[in-house]
């Protein structure tokens, strides 16, 4: 029986129905969440990554406002302006959008932004709060992960996660998550990587296996075991001459020969993706239900 598609999109809608309500219940207090984004030059892509965020705020009654620098804007302008929306009490979520001009230092730029107001979650000092299991913004993709888990009846709990990727974005951080002994978490986690020996022999113990190795079909059908939950966060480009564009999206699994053998799975597109941008959302929203709390 082919798999279930665990679909990011209702996912994130639904959650989105939430954050409305949590947004209408902090204007009633006198509170309206806000988000300042940072957006240096024209990079297409990142120019959409921002209007997606600016949509998903309005739609959800988040006062959002991106404040566009020019190409060739200096680490210290940038700074600048970091530190500009960390002092303004308007704005309860600070983010830079990724990527900066090749001379500007993205690390010393995230380090600036205050904690509190970090809705990215990549500060270090979030990420040391992350690992203790302390209250903080948990990062957008890990924590949308664990969210669609949940959500569509495949918690993690007691389970063994198998994690193929150790970035700073995904990897690392959705396993300290999912390590937590919390509701939604408490699972035994494997993290593979490309020093890992047989990967193969990992990810067949897989519960739930998440790819996120950014190489189309790392994750093949062989690789997995009957009734495996599998989570694709990797986007790639593929060459598709059908295709208007003359690429089209794929994840890091081999999804068609997978779909036969899983018991769920992610598409791509429409799998994660909307979830970040959601996610990003709720770290906004409860950065600003925080200040009700002094």
């Amino acid at each position: 029986m082919p798999a279930k598609i665990i679909s990011g999109k209702e996912v994130a809608a639904s959650i989105r129905e939430e954050l409305k309500e949590r947004a209408a219940r902090l204007k009633e207090k006198g509170i309206v969440p806000g988000l300042g984004v940072i957006l240096v030059g024209e990079d297409p892509a990142s120019v959409s990554y921002v209007t997606a965020k600016a949509k998903g705020a309005e739609e959800v009654g988040i006062f959002e406002e991106t404040v566009h620098l020019p190409a060739d804007s200096s680490e210290e302008e940038i700074i600048k302006t970091v530190d500009r929306l960390n002092q303004d009490p308007r704005f309860h979520g600070v983010l830079v959008q990724l990527p900066l001009p090749k001379w500007v230092n993205p690390d010393k730029v995230i380090n600036f932004i205050s904690p509190e107001k970090d809705v990215d979650g990549f500060h270090p000092i979030n990420v040391g709060k992350l690992l203790r299991g302390e209250p903080c913004p948990l990062p957008c993709t890990p924590y949308g992960v664990q969210q669609m888990l949940v959500r569509s009846g495949y918690s993690p709990e007691g389970k063994h996660v198998v994690i193929c990727g150790r970035s700073n974005i995904v990897g690392k951080p959705l396993a300290a998550l999912l390590i937590q002994k919390k509701p939604g978490a408490n699972a035994t986690v494997t993290i593979c990587h490309t020093g890992t020996r047989d990967l193969k022999r990992h990810t067949l113990q897989a519960d739930i296996l998440v790819a996120a190795m950014g190489a189309p079909k790392a994750i093949t059908a062989d690789m997995v075991r009957e009734g495996c939950v599998v989570i694709d966060v990797g986007v790639n480009r593929v060459p598709d001459p059908n295709s208007p564009k003359g690429f089209r999206l794929v994840g890091d699994c081999d999804f068609e020969a997978i779909k036969e053998k899983a018991e769920a799975i992610t598409p791509v597109p429409g799998g994660v993706g909307p979830m970040t941008v959601t996610m990003l959302l709720m770290n906004t929203i409860e950065a600003a239900e925080r200040t009700l709390q002094g």
